[in-house]
């Protein structure tokens, strides 16, 4: 069996992840990992599938999973996909249309919702809610670059965009409309400083949508501004309440 048949199964055991997490909680790209779903990609030639897949056309190598009840899994009918090499923990629910990328982790007790999309290599969490048509941004070139980490009980609201290896650390509550990428700014207004550029999402932040006035005296005359987030405030056990998740769901 090849290196990359090996990676590409164990990523989907959970055995190897796309990024890993030192002791500093810093996140580093694993770009073995990544050099094998490239090397997939190389050797799969494109194959006309039948059965439940008929008529789509994809790399022989890397098709859509299929599930069994012992794998825990709740995959609602209706258009859903997980791709080959992405792992997918007991417990998680994939409501329909969703679609899971190759190299991409989801953590067990999470919540993937309609339209969501989980990009190549992206990690999430445990105990995540993704909402409705939260789109997380996928990576496989540059070979360093890291993916989007959604941390642990995170909750992501309707529309929410997370693009560029943007870090969202435990508990973050991004509230519906976020967009969050490297050059998007969040202004944090409960202690008055300005995120550092690619700087990780602090723990139990609250995050809305805002926007700010664009230099140069032309954008002021026409009342220009451009979009940032701002952080309000952190969660607290009111926060905690509206947004436990239910478990019997589960």
């Amino acid at each position: 069996m090849s290196d990359w048949k090996e990676i590409l199964e164990q990523l989907q055991t959970g055995e190897v992840r796309a990024a890993n997490q030192d002791g500093n909680g810093n996140w580093h790209a694993n770009i073995e990992a990544k050099q094998a779903i490239l090397s997939a990609f190389k050797a799969g030639e494109n194959e006309e599938f039948s059965g439940i897949y008929q008529g789509f056309v994809d790399k022989h190598n890397l098709p859509a999973r299929e599930f069994s009840r012992d794998d825990g899994v709740r995959l609602v009918p209706g258009g859903s996909s997980v791709r080959a090499g992405a792992y997918v923990a007991p417990s998680v629910i994939i409501m329909p249309p969703a679609y899971i990328n190759v190299g991409a982790y989801v953590g067990k007790g999470t919540m993937v919702d309609s339209h969501a999309l989980v990009g190549s290599c992206a990690q999430i969490g445990e105990n995540v809610h993704l909402s409705a048509a939260v789109q997380i941004g996928g990576v496989l070139e540059p070979i360093g670059a890291s993916p989007v980490i959604i941390e642990d009980d995170a909750f992501l609201g309707a529309g929410v965009v997370v693009v560029e290896g943007i870090v969202i650390k435990k508990g973050v509550v991004l509230a519906p409309g976020v967009s969050l990428s490297a050059s998007v700014p969040v202004f944090d207004l409960v202690n008055n400083r300005r995120l550092e550029k690619g700087e990780p999402i602090p723990e139990r932040a609250v995050v809305i949508p805002g926007t700010r006035p664009i230099d140069g005296e032309w954008a002021k005359q026409q009342g220009l501004n451009m979009a940032c987030a701002l952080i309000v405030k952190y969660r607290d056990e009111q926060s905690d309440a509206s947004l436990e998740l239910e478990s019997v769901l589960r």
